[in-house]
């Protein structure tokens, strides 16, 4: 083998292994998006109130994400999250300060959650199903889990390719980390397209702001990472097998 498909053979699959990490660690984490807002009081019935209607399993959509606005709440692909004050008080509620105690309080999404219509006003079941949002947000929900099962078989396979001591059988690994990476591209299209329309639909209150966070981020910089590899993927395997085509019929002359 040629020390130049050698170096980009495994230069590919540093990449790839680095935009797996990324991908397995923003699939797990909850801050795909970030709501900011200014700290509540710190009342005991008003708290228990918005957890029980967080929690609750007839939440619907309107219910979790006016928490999610209220209380600084992150949203992840399997979970929500919002912050509510630590210490609740029957009696009047302390002087608000900076070092506000505050704890966070998380309620994961279930299966059917996840393939759950979402209906065009947000929190009225009678006013018909959205199709638009409620295919973006399962597409953001599989095509990440899509992207990251076919770099695992595309690793399998240049695991083979190793064992077999050949570069051709890479061209399938290039070709399945092309995927993977239109797969990630359209998860955080699809998810950047739904929280556009979600807050159209439920605009932000005032003094509210969001920001997709960190696990959106590594999403996007996965992308690329994909692209990347692939390309050096299949570099590797046809050029290398062309010139040992090329070798081989001037051999035969």
């Amino acid at each position: 083998m040629d020390n130049r498909f050698a170096t980009a053979f495994v230069i590919a699959c540093v990449l790839s292994l680095i935009s797996t990490i990324y991908m397995a660690a923003s699939i797990g984490t909850d801050f795909w998006y970030e709501y900011r807002s200014p700290v509540q009081e710190n009342s005991s019935e008003l708290n228990k109130s918005i957890w029980d209607d967080f929690v609750s399993d007839e939440a619907d959509e309107k219910t979790y994400n006016d928490a999610l606005f209220r209380y600084n709440g992150t949203v992840g692909l399997w979970r929500r999250c919002i912050t509510i004050p630590k210490n609740t008080h029957w009696y009047s509620p302390p002087e608000r300060t900076e070092s506000f105690d505050v704890v966070t309080k998380c309620m994961s999404f279930t299966l059917n959650e996840q393939f759950m219509e979402k209906f065009v006003d947000p929190g009225n079941h009678n006013s018909g199903i959205d199709l638009l949002r409620t295919y973006l947000w399962r597409c953001q929900f599989l095509l990440p889990f899509v992207s990251l099962g076919l770099m695992c078989f595309g690793a399998l396979i240049g695991l083979c390719a190793c064992i077999c001591r050949s570069l051709y059988p890479t061209i399938a690994t290039g070709i399945l980390h092309l995927l993977a990476g239109l797969c990630t591209l359209g998860s955080v299209s699809c998810y950047v397209a739904g929280i556009e329309l979600l807050h159209q639909k439920l605009g932000l209150p005032e003094n509210v702001s969001g920001e997709f966070g960190w696990s959106f981020c590594l999403a996007c910089v996965s992308a690329p990472l994909q692209f990347m590899a692939s390309a050096l993927f299949i570099w590797a395997a046809h050029t290398n097998r062309k010139e040992y085509t090329l070798m081989k019929a001037y051999r035969v002359a």
